[in-house]
């Protein structure tokens, strides 16, 4: 029992160190991990254990020592490998339960993945959903969630992924706007336009179009601009400009006629015509039981929500 007592304490002081690392302090990792400010010391055991020192430790700032860079690595493996092992016992359970941390773009969410969400819970009503919304990609494990939706196919090492569909961006506006402006015919009429875009910085905003294999790159006049989809989407409806929105987040609005596609011969995009939803998950040996039946449901029913959306 002591044997054991003792190997918790350093699994609790390896948890901790590498929290600390991560957060930068030892509060915050032990906020993270759920252990008191006194728990500490584990750290300082675990070093006279090791009869090394891992971190340099100051007032404001936590830095590794050779040691305990090398310690970390191999201390993050070792860590991996427990949860990799737990999810496997996990995975054995006949009904997931626990908690399903999904991260996903707003517009995203609140037009496709929340109206699914009650009948997944229908399914697994044991499995509580925690679903946060931002426009950023998610950093899964620094972050803690469980599947990120990204726009575009992640590229990040260490990350397993489904396509769930493909998708186009589109340039939509509303019938009001469409009537008291110029005509859009090519791309290049676009410049007489007021434009509603995507930030993605200070610089110039340019969008690409393609047709016949032919590529033109029209710096847009942009007259308002955010990083929240549903905001462009919001003000296109009211008139204000042209936005280039992914095609499955307005489609009830152009079924309804609130807005209306423009330019429908051409691709359009402000990054990548490489376009779609992918779910996002860390790449591990066991895949959780959790994850699997809810990157499955999502699978089999986002391409549905959104026909429904169109029809």
């Amino acid at each position: 029992m002591q044997n054991l007592k003792r190997s918790m304490n350093r699994l609790q002081a390896m948890e901790l160190f590498v929290s600390a690392v991560r957060e930068g302090s030892f509060s915050a990792a032990g906020r993270r991990v759920g252990l008191s400010p006194a728990s500490v010391r584990y750290i300082g055991e675990l070093e006279a254990q090791l009869g090394v020192q891992l971190l340099n430790r100051s007032t404001r700032h936590l830095g590794l020592t050779d040691a305990g860079k090398i310690f970390f690595q191999r201390t993050e493996q070792v860590l991996h490998g427990i949860e990799d092992a737990e999810a496997a016992a996990l995975s054995l359970q006949t009904a997931p339960r626990g908690t399903l941390r999904v991260h996903s773009r707003t517009l995203f969410g609140i037009k496709v993945l929340s109206p699914l969400i009650p009948g997944f819970q229908k399914l697994y009503p044991e499995l509580k959903v925690e679903l946060r919304l931002s426009e950023r990609h998610a950093l899964l494990r620094e972050d803690e969630f469980d599947v990120d939706f990204q726009i575009q196919a992640p590229k990040d090492p260490g990350l397993m992924q489904r396509r769930l569909l493909r998708s186009e961006r589109i340039l939509v506006a509303s019938p009001d706007y469409v009537a008291r402006m110029p005509k859009l015919r090519e791309p290049e009429d676009i410049t007489r336009h007021k434009c509603l875009t995507y930030w993605m910085g200070p610089d110039d905003v340019v969008w690409k179009f393609m047709r016949r294999n032919r590529l033109r790159e029209i710096v847009v006049p942009s007259s308002f601009s955010s990083n929240n989809g549903v905001v462009l989407c919001d003000l296109a409806v009211t008139g204000h400009g042209i936005a280039l929105l992914d095609d499955y987040t307005v489609a009830e609005e152009l079924k309804s006629r609130r807005l209306i596609r423009l330019l429908p011969g051409f691709r359009v995009t402000n990054s990548s015509f490489d376009e779609g939803i992918y779910a996002a998950f860390l790449q591990s040996a066991y895949l959780p039981e959790k994850i699997r039946v809810f990157v499955d449901y999502m699978a089999e029913n986002v391409p549905k929500q959104i026909k429904r959306s169109a029809q």
